[in-house]
């Protein structure tokens, strides 16, 4: 079958959007399919930037190449899915929360003025009409599909996808707690520095780069946790999953977070995850003590969690265990089978 990848690209970032699409891309050609990812660079600021950026993708045409046609269409994320095609599927990271659930927050983008309520009016119109024309959405996560329906009115069948590839394994509990995550301020990071300083025997390592870096550089210098927080920038995969093999749990709390692969990698490297009971996407798989610990979002509550995985090396290990029995199921075999079944 003659397939296109659609996903949006911001020049010079690579996260796990990237990493999912260019993973099915080499999935799908690995069964023999001819595929290719078709991006276009994705500029969301100022706000009216928005539109006419989604309308870029409005505009191209997918229905043949070089005289032949493209059979299948598989969209990711805004605004790929404002693509036209006779048999688009979309397989949704997520929205463009901006204009939804993230309205009129801190991390919202459209002001009080006329202007921009219409704006944002236009982009809630556009997802509807470009996601309704869609045969079928598959939703990464249960969170993801809620804000669907509560966005559009349209359905999503639950299908996370599994994580990147990874050399995974366990190689023992050794005591610090891994943060990997995009550093900007929605990952709540400085939870977990804060954490740490709360209890001078927590030791953590942050890998990941971003623009809250230098912020959360800030409050490690100020609480003294010279020598036991330590910022890795940027890992290979190879330190990365090495970090995962050693690490005793891995923190991983987003403030309603779509998805996020972090929990997954985690599970497969048999580590527990420590979450939030506000962090979304995350607690389809999070489980307060059956796969993990799950807080309230406060300091106390998470040097404690940290605190009872160090006491407890064994509970951690089986926690750990347990999650691997849940990543095992969630497989490229069977994404791709329900995928090409659209």
């Amino acid at each position: 079958m003659r397939i296109a990848v659609c996903a949006p690209q911001v020049p010079f970032e690579r996260g796990g959007a990237e990493i999912f699409a260019d993973d099915l891309v080499g999935e799908l050609r690995r069964r023999e399919h001819e595929v290719d990812l078709v991006t276009v660079p994705f500029k969301w600021y100022p706000g009216e930037r928005v539109l006419t950026q989604a309308f870029l993708w409005r505009l191209l045409d997918l229905e043949e190449s070089n005289g032949r046609p493209i059979e299948l269409v598989v969209a990711t994320k805004f605004p790929s899915y404002a693509v036209r095609h006779p048999n688009k599927v979309v397989w949704l990271l997520h929205q463009f929360r901006q204009a939804w659930d993230l309205d009129r927050t801190e991390l919202g983008q459209f002001s009080e003025s006329a202007g921009d309520r219409a704006l944002r009016r236009k982009v809630l119109e556009l997802e509807r009409t470009a996601l309704g024309e869609a045969k079928r959405i598959f939703a990464t996560s249960r969170n993801v599909a809620a804000r669907l329906d509560a966005s559009t009115g349209l359905a999503a069948e639950i299908m996370p996808h599994p994580p990147a590839p990874l050399e995974y394994r366990c190689e023992g509990y050794e005591n610090f707690i891994l943060s990997v995550n995009r550093l900007d301020r929605a990952k709540r990071i400085d939870l977990l520095l804060e954490a740490a300083a709360a209890d001078p025997a927590l030791q953590i390592v942050i890998a990941g780069e971003g623009p809250d870096r230098a912020r959360l550089e800030g409050i490690a210098a100020r609480r003294g946790l010279d020598g036991r927080a330590r910022f890795t920038g940027r890992v290979s995969d190879e330190e990365l999953a090495a970090l995962y093999a050693r690490c005793l749990g891995v923190y991983y709390a987003p403030v309603d977070e779509d998805f996020g692969m972090v929990p997954f990698e985690a599970f497969l490297s048999e580590k527990p995850v420590l979450t939030m009971t506000d962090a979304g996407g995350p607690l389809d798989i999070v489980r307060d003590r059956q796969t993990g610990l799950v807080v309230e979002p406060r300091v106390d509550e998470l040097a404690r969690a940290c605190a009872w995985l160090r006491e407890h090396a064994d509970e951690a290990r089986t926690l750990g265990r347990a999650g691997r029995e849940i990543a095992r199921t969630v497989t490229w075999d069977s994404c791709i089978d329900r995928l090409l079944a659209a």
